[in-house]
């Protein structure tokens, strides 16, 4: 798959899932966290999803979770069940060191 492909595929990834989660905003609120900003500015997106997946991957704790990561211009948008909220804090600690990631956007659950 190509760069274009990709970004394409990320972008409307990410429609489907603000439309979705806009679907259940009385359920559930959108925690969005403030990122560092990255010193270059101009990390592509398709750079920090992947950025984020291999930090999250490289986690003990988080490694072995469906953590689903979805970036557009530089909002990162979290998804996907943990077992503890200090996972889902370890979680957005890691998306918010990414470099060129602004915002996080948490829509992490614990398990039930």
């Amino acid at each position: 798959m190509d760069k274009h492909t990709e970004r394409l595929f990320l972008v409307v990834a990410f429609a489907g899932a603000m439309v979705v989660g806009g679907c259940n905003k009385s359920q559930q609120a959108l925690l969005r966290v403030p990122a560092a900003s990255s010193a270059s500015g101009n990390v592509e997106d398709i750079d920090v999803t992947e950025h984020v997946k291999k930090a999250l991957q490289r986690d003990d704790a988080l490694k072995g979770f469906d953590i689903s990561v979805v970036t557009l211009k530089g909002d990162v948008r979290l998804t996907g069940v943990l077992n503890s909220q200090s996972q889902i804090d370890e979680a957005i600690k890691i998306a918010r060191a990414a470099e060129g990631a602004h915002t996080i956007h948490d829509e992490l659950t614990i398990k039930k």
